[in-house]
């Protein structure tokens, strides 16, 4: 049996719809991530009621924020030699059980060093959960249908704009930020008893040749060239967009002028918008090419980060449409891009691939989180000074992974034999 009928979808790939299962799994697969997004970007609106909860400074919001990602990339680099040696969805709920309760220990937390101490454990188990995800449909999806299901399974960060964090700023204002985390420790409890319930093995790949050695395995993985190029990508995109995030909330009531109380209707509308675009750029890349889709992000990305950190005092509905447009660009950077990556590694190499590359973008993330904390100062009321040095920052970053970009597509079509992918 070759590795290309062990990785063959679960219905002939020309089929255009999906299976009642295969819906059931995406379904499945996009709450997962909803919880495991929620979880990190939640940080951010969160920023401003946390830091004087716990009487902490912008700076150590920062180190907190970036104690996720680093502790991500560590696990991820640990688990790349075992992540292709055990069925994918016993590795799933493995992760996910740890990632619970490190969330239950932030909602926990009453003080910073307490609170740091719950996202490095939650880091440690969640940040390896992005790559079984994408392993997981990698296996079961072809090439031709990844950019839909990427888009259905991105919409998680809509659905966590949408309903989770106002729903988790809802909880904060009205009883205090540790129920917003106790609010996720529930919803993955959920999410644990359905994945062990409704979804089947995925150990096909356990059929294909493996090294003995899960250090081996590891070095194989690390040391293929044709894989360097894909890792370069991913930290130009994983440090230019965790620059942003982390203070976005300080930004926008202290910056732009908008009351707190405002901050869940930024956040709805522009994940309205979001759940109605990835499905969409899903499509869009599927039909029209993921490079092109993935230039469209970028060209929308580079104009709007430039606007939006050079904006004042403005509207509601001004930071509303720039969040939109904004978001219309990370969407159409996002979902194409993890589709033209999934194609880059062998059968035999996705989970290690897959946790390698998601140990680069924490890492990367991490690296950004604490270079914008570097980068900017706080005034006394709250305000932020250079903000908008980090997005001439993040507006390089997307120029290099253009250019990066465009190689490794070139490099997928070359082995599918087509012009572009």
């Amino acid at each position: 049996m070759t590795e290309q009928t062990l990785a063959a979808p679960i219905d002939d790939p020309k089929e255009r719809g999906f299976s009642r299962y295969q819906s059931l799994l995406i379904a499945l697969l996009a709450f997962t991530q909803f919880t495991i997004i929620l979880d990190f970007i939640i940080m951010s609106p969160l920023g401003a009621i946390l830091m004087p909860s716990l009487n902490i400074t912008a700076g150590q919001f920062g180190v907190a924020v970036s104690a996720y990602a680093f502790s991500a990339g560590i696990s991820g680099i640990l688990a790349a030699g075992f992540a292709d040696r055990f069925d994918r969805k016993r590795l799933l709920l493995f992760f996910y059980v740890g990632f619970t309760l490190g969330t239950a220990l932030c909602a926990l937390a009453q003080d910073f060093h307490v609170l740091l101490l719950g996202r490095i454990v939650t880091g440690l188990f969640g940040g390896v959960i992005g790559s079984v995800v994408l392993a997981i449909i990698t296996d079961l999806f072809p090439l031709q249908q990844r950019g839909r299901v990427m888009g259905f399974v991105q919409t998680a960060f809509a659905a966590s704009q949408v309903l989770g964090i106002p729903a988790g700023l809802f909880l904060a204002n009205h009883w205090n930020w540790h129920v917003a985390f106790l609010a996720i420790v529930g919803l993955s409890i959920a999410a644990i008893a359905v994945i062990a319930l409704a979804m089947q093995p995925v150990d096909q790949h356990l059929q294909l040749k493996h090294d003995t050695n899960p250090f081996k395995h590891l070095i194989a993985t690390v040391g293929e060239p044709r894989y360097t190029l894909a890792f370069a990508v991913t930290t130009l995109l994983a440090t230019g967009g965790f620059m942003l995030m982390p203070f976005g909330s300080a930004y926008t009531v202290h910056n732009l002028g908008i009351d707190i109380v405002h901050l869940p209707t930024i956040y709805l509308v522009s994940g309205l918008f979001s759940i109605i675009m990835g499905p969409l750029v899903g499509r869009a890349s599927d039909t029209f090419g993921k490079y092109p889709t993935f230039v469209f992000g970028s060209v929308v990305s580079v104009i709007m980060v430039l606007i939006y950190t050079h904006l004042g005092q403005v509207s509601l509905l001004t930071a509303i449409i720039v969040n939109v447009l904004m978001f219309v660009g990370i969407f159409s950077r996002m979902i194409p891009s993890q589709a033209l990556m999934s194609a880059i590694p062998d059968a035999n190499q996705r989970g290690s691939f897959s946790a390698i590359s998601a140990s680069v973008q924490q890492l990367s993330g991490g690296l950004g989180s604490v270079l914008a904390a570097a980068i900017i100062a706080e005034n006394p009321d709250g305000s932020l000074l250079h903000f908008e040095r980090i997005g001439y920052v993040v507006v390089t970053t997307s120029f290099l992974s253009l250019i990066a970009m465009y190689f490794v597509q070139k490099a997928v079509a070359k082995r599918s034999g087509r012009h572009m992918v």
